[in-house]
C-alpha cells in the first residue's frame, strides 16, 4: 500500500480496538501521522503505562491500579448488598445511571462454554466465598438479558441461594417512555410475563 512496514504494522495495531477494521484503521494512523503527532506520543505513552500497571482489584475484579480499587476500600459503600456485573463497562454504566451504593463483583464475561468461559474464569469460587462470608444480604444479579446472561444469573441465583444471600434480578421489559407499538416481540413478551403487582 504505502511500502512503510511501520505504517502498516501501526493500521495492524489499530485493528484490535472493538469496532475498528482495516478502512478506520487506516484513516486513524493517518490523523496521528498527519495532524496529532504529539498527541499520539502521549496515547502511546499512557497507553503502554495502562497495560503494564493496570490489573483487577482483588475483591471486586474490576480495572485498578492498586490491590483494592477505590469502590472496595471506600467506606461509604454498603457492604451487604453485592451488585454482580458482566463487565466494567457496566459498573461504569451502574454508577452514572443509578444511585447504586453497595459494592460490585466484575464476572469479566458471562458463562459461554463455546467460548471457553466456565464458573472458574469467571470467579465464581471467589464470588462463592464472598457470600459465604455472612456480610451479604442481598445479590443484585445484573447480567445482560441474553442466552448466556440469563444461564449466568441463573447459576448466580443458585450460588446466593446456597450462600443464604437473597437474589434478586434486574427489571427487563418496555423502556420509560417507549410506546408498546415499537417495543420487540421478545421483550414485551418478558416484560408482560414479568409484570409486578402495583400498590
Amino acid at each position: 500500500m504505502s511500502g512503510s512496514p511501520l505504517l502498516a504494522e501501526l493500521i495492524d495495531a489499530l485493528r484490535c480496538l472493538p469496532g475498528v477494521g482495516g478502512k478506520s484503521a487506516q484513516r486513524m494512523a493517518f490523523h496521528l501521522l498527519e495532524r496529532e503527532r504529539e498527541r499520539g506520543l502521549k496515547l502511546a505513552s499512557v497507553m503502554e503505562q495502562a497495560m503494564q500497571r493496570i490489573g483487577h482489584c482483588s475483591q471486586c475484579r474490576n480495572f485498578s491500579e492498586d490491590p483494592l480499587c477505590s469502590l472496595c476500600s471506600s467506606s461509604s459503600r454498603e457492604r451487604q448488598v453485592l451488585c454482580v456485573v458482566e463487565s466494567p463497562t457496566d459498573l461504569a454504566a451502574i454508577e452514572q445511571a443509578t444511585g447504586y451504593r453497595g459494592q460490585y463483583f466484575v464476572l469479566m464475561g458471562r458463562l459461554s462454554p463455546l467460548d471457553g468461559l466456565g464458573p472458574e474464569e469467571l470467579g465464581l469460587a471467589q464470588l462463592s466465598q464472598r457470600l459465604g462470608e455472612g456480610e451479604i444480604e442481598e445479590l443484585i444479579i445484573a447480567t445482560n438479558p441474553t442466552v448466556e446472561g440469563e444461564a449466568t444469573a441463573h447459576y448466580l441465583a443458585q450460588l446466593a441461594r446456597a450462600g443464604g444471600v437473597r437474589p434478586t434480578r434486574l427489571a427487563h421489559g418496555v423502556p420509560l417512555g417507549g410506546e408498546l407499538e415499537y417495543v420487540d416481540r421478545s421483550t414485551l413478551a418478558h416484560a408482560f410475563g414479568s409484570r409486578q403487582l402495583l400498590d
